[in-house]
């Protein structure tokens, strides 16, 4: 249910793909300060890591966020338990390990499902109570990689997050022109210390073994950072913002 005037209390959070790496080391960050909704599929992992968090102020939530209809109960059970929503981080995210010319139906439609209709079925469900509040915040977690296509192994992947880029501005657009309270932020890390790489699909290299790979918590860190200051745009670490730019100043051609 829909409700217009939520009751004051501390501000309530969805994470998706909360049951290990950035949601888990998100919820533990955001616990002494927010009201938290922890979504992922593994209901044991999500029941062990919302457990841990020194708070009553918590549910685990067992869903497929890629599935619309759970997604949609997502947002009906965290209104009826706690009256309000005020952030939506869609973190679900899965990789693939395979060369772009050995691509199959299979693995453009699993890259799609996971890491753009999550996030797009993630910010319709909750976009109707932001609307009617006036305000709110939907966090998509994206990639470098969604910028700077470097990983040939990782073509299906880089494509799906730069859908989810474009996606993310695009949504933002339309939605602020009504209504610019209602924040719409992507967040790019790079290289994650977490079991991304080795839970990609046909396998993969495990990321915690890569070299100059960021913490989990450190990602975290950002993500709850952007929770406060609402920037619509940001990279996890310092210089990446630049490799960008420099990556398209080389590969650009004028007429």
């Amino acid at each position: 249910m829909l409700r217009p005037d939520p009751p004051p209390s501390r501000p309530v959070v969805v994470i998706t793909g909360a049951s290990g790496g950035i949601g888990a080391a998100l919820a533990a960050r955001l616990a002494p300060t927010h009201a938290l909704v922890l979504v992922a599929r593994r209901a044991d992992a999500l029941a062990a890591v919302a457990a841990s968090i020194d708070t009553s102020a918590v549910i685990p939530v067992a869903a497929d966020v890629t599935v619309r209809s759970q997604v949609d109960d997502v947002v009906e059970t965290t209104l009826s338990h706690f009256g309000r929503l005020d952030v939506w981080v869609n973190n679900v995210g899965r990789g693939i390990t395979r060369a772009p010319s050995a691509l199959t139906d299979e693995d453009l439609d699993e890259m799609l499902r996971v890491n753009v209709k999550s996030a797009l079925y993630g910010m319709q469900a909750v976009l109707p109570h932001f609307r009617l509040v006036g305000r709110g915040h939907v966090i998509n977690v994206s990639s470098m990689l969604g910028r700077i296509p470097s990983v040939v192994h990782r073509s299906a992947y880089s494509a799906s997050k730069h859908f989810l880029d474009s996606l993310t501005a695009n949504v933002r657009d339309e939605v602020q022109a009504e209504h610019p309270d209602i924040q719409f932020s992507l967040v790019s890390p790079g290289v994650v210390h977490t079991d991304f790489g080795v839970n990609a699909r046909h396998g993969g290299v495990d990321s915690r073994t890569l070299p100059d790979a960021q913490s989990a918590d450190d990602v975290a860190a950002v993500i709850a950072q952007v929770i406060a200051d609402r920037r619509p745009d940001v990279y996890t670490r310092a210089g990446m913002a630049a490799r960008v730019a420099a990556y398209y100043l080389r590969v650009g051609m004028d007429p």
